[in-house]
């Protein structure tokens, strides 16, 4: 972000003051990497950090005490929710490794399928594979699924129709199906 600097005049900008100095920086990134959150991942926390100590300035509360240790419970915060993120994924993907190959299909058919249909899942949006698996995976209903995601039924269905309609385009395409 860019703040016009008045006393320079001539139009002249600075990069606005960044709420973290680089010692904070680190103590985040270190929380982050002590938490289990993989390196590659650990910019995008810094970001995060930094992003809610703007919107706290931002809605009007005064800034911590101790801005290094606000920033440090921050990243420990996000390093759990990123550990629950990552259990959620797996223990959907333990679910959908459990569910049952269909009976008539042979084994090599059967194979090719479930590739395909992971193939077309990872195309998807992240929008339409939530709903899509939350139906037909965890076997969700509609409302449910729209009070679970906070959004109105229609929205649920809508997606849920286009996720489908583009997984079978793609199994068409590949002609699995």
């Amino acid at each position: 972000m860019l703040r016009r600097n008045a006393r320079r005049g001539r139009g002249a900008y600075h990069a606005v003051d960044d709420p973290l100095d680089a010692a904070q920086e680190r103590r985040v990134r270190a929380v982050l990497a002590l938490g289990g959150v993989p390196q590659a991942d650990l910019p995008d926390g810094v970001q995060q950090v930094r992003l809610r100590l703007l919107e706290r300035a931002a809605s009007g509360r005064e800034a911590p005490r101790d801005v290094s240790a606000w920033a440090a419970v921050v990243a420990s915060n996000l390093a759990m929710d990123w550990h629950r993120a990552k259990r959620r994924q797996e223990r959907l993907g333990e679910r959908l490794a459990s569910l049952r190959e269909p009976e008539h299909a042979s084994g090599e058919d059967s194979r090719l399928l479930q590739l395909a249909v992971a193939q077309g899942l990872d195309e998807l949006s992240d929008a339409q594979r939530q709903v899509l698996v939350l139906r037909f995976y965890a076997d969700l209903p509609v409302r449910g699924i729209a009070e679970e995601l906070g959004i109105p039924e229609g929205t649920v269905k809508s997606r849920l129709h286009s996720a489908v309609r583009a997984l079978r385009d793609r199994l068409h395409e590949d002609e699995v199906v």
